[in-house]
């Protein structure tokens, strides 16, 4: 039941320096891959690319070819008011269940935001979030 809502995330390590994001965005653009979203992390000279695509075995092949450190990340999307306390409420809900944020990353969609979530465990977390009645996006919405 919960599987429908793990979501693939290409996490692409890479050097901290000019240029190396043009590079990411050209594989992608080479290989017609479309990003949904995506995110940055910096850690010393190195940075992490974390990017929700919508053909993420696609990206995966052609950045494995060109020697990217890179893995898939299972994260979760959870649909929130795009409203002052949006964020707020899904973190309380979050909270109350239990379930520990290892990090997040928002995006405003037309007439709601998401939080995509990296989660210890991705499918306990999904099964106790949609008991609660809080609103998962299903990972079709983002990988095709």
């Amino acid at each position: 039941m919960t599987e429908k809502y793990i979501i693939k995330q290409l996490s692409i390590f890479s050097e901290n320096k000019a240029g190396k994001l043009a590079a990411i965005a050209k594989i992608f653009l080479d290989t017609g891959v479309s990003i949904q979203a995506f995110n940055i992390a910096e850690a010393n000279n190195f940075g992490v690319v974390r990017a929700i695509v919508d053909k993420p075995e696609v990206a995966f092949n052609e950045f494995a070819k060109q020697n990217y450190a890179l893995q898939y990340t299972d994260v979760l999307a959870i649909k929130m008011k795009d409203v002052p306390g949006g964020l707020y409420e899904v973190a309380h809900l979050l909270g109350g269940l239990g379930i520990n944020i290892e990090y997040a990353y928002a995006f405003r969609s037309g007439e709601y935001g998401a939080l995509i979530v990296k989660v210890t465990n991705p499918r306990e977390a999904a099964l106790k979030i949609v008991e609660a009645g809080i609103e998962l996006l299903p990972a079709k919405d983002y990988n095709f």
